[in-house]
């Protein structure tokens, strides 16, 4: 990101700080469960899913950088570089990153052409991660991104405000998906596009086996143990996925939009997806 920019005319009102955060937060293990055996079977379903997310999301946050490394064997770190290539950035491009966690999409394209970049998450707790990671760092790029407090479905941002948005493993956990894709359509001005990375199933039946048994008995326990988590994250993570809408529904919801150029592609033999569209 151009050093020394400031986000231009992108939200409504000019409050949204990014406030220094001298010490990482740590997560509580107290709380009681987000997820279990009563709330799983469907949990796109529940009307307090937002509020589980939540709790969820607060109570890992301080673990939740490294689980992903570990468990997805650096995986992350390269589909998150292939959404940024697919996004097709250029010089100028004002940024959004939505469910932007403790920062790593935004830290990715701050390091593009691009003049913005807003991280965007209603988790207070992975905000506060991100800050802090922004705060450490000696990059410039990074030290320019602004990081707002929203909700995907009601994003604190002007109409046509963005070249691009994005949205990685978070379309998942918002309590209407459907809902959210029309607030990115919203924001995006003509010509701007959506990049949404994904969690997937694979097709090929001998992956799916053994990403089956990774991601819903192997996963689980060790990322539990590396948290300590109590809130039932890492069994809601393959259960969400399961259970979440297929990858036909996803490039319908976008197509509704008005979006155009819309497809998906598969990364890692189908253990996610990138799925992209254009506003006319």
């Amino acid at each position: 990101m151009t050093a020394g920019a400031r986000p231009g005319p992108l939200y409504p009102y000019d409050s949204m700080d990014r406030g220094p955060t001298p010490n990482a937060p740590t997560h509580s293990t107290e709380a009681a469960p987000a997820w279990d055996g009563s709330t799983l079977a469907d949990p796109h379903q529940r009307s307090d899913k937002a509020d589980r997310v939540r709790d969820m999301f607060t109570a890992i946050a301080g673990s939740y950088d490294l689980n992903n490394r570990v468990h997805s064997f650096l995986l992350d770190q390269r589909w998150r570089k292939y959404t940024v290539k697919r996004a097709e950035v250029r010089p100028g491009d004002a940024v959004v990153d939505v469910a932007c966690g403790t920062g790593d999409l935004a830290e990715a394209f701050a390091r593009t052409p691009a003049q913005s970049v807003i991280g965007v998450d209603f988790t207070h707790a992975m905000l506060e991660r991100a800050k802090h990671r922004q705060n450490q760092s000696e990059d410039r790029s990074i030290t320019n991104i602004v990081y707002v407090e929203g909700d995907a479905m009601a994003l604190p941002l002007a109409d046509a405000c963005c070249d691009v948005l994005s949205i990685a493993f978070g379309l998942r956990n918002v309590q209407e998906p459907k809902a959210a894709i029309d607030e990115f359509a919203r924001v995006l001005r003509p010509g701007g596009r959506l990049v949404i990375l994904e969690f997937d199933r694979p097709s090929f039946a001998p992956i799916r086996w053994g990403h089956d048994l990774y991601t819903k008995v192997i996963m689980p326990r060790t990322a539990t143990w590396i948290s300590r988590d109590r809130s039932g994250a890492y069994r809601y993570l393959p259960r969400s996925v399961q259970t979440f809408l297929s990858r036909e529904r996803i490039l319908d919801l976008m197509r509704q939009t008005g979006l155009e150029e819309v497809s998906a592609k598969s990364l890692s033999g189908g253990i996610c997806a990138c799925y992209f569209g254009r506003k006319p």
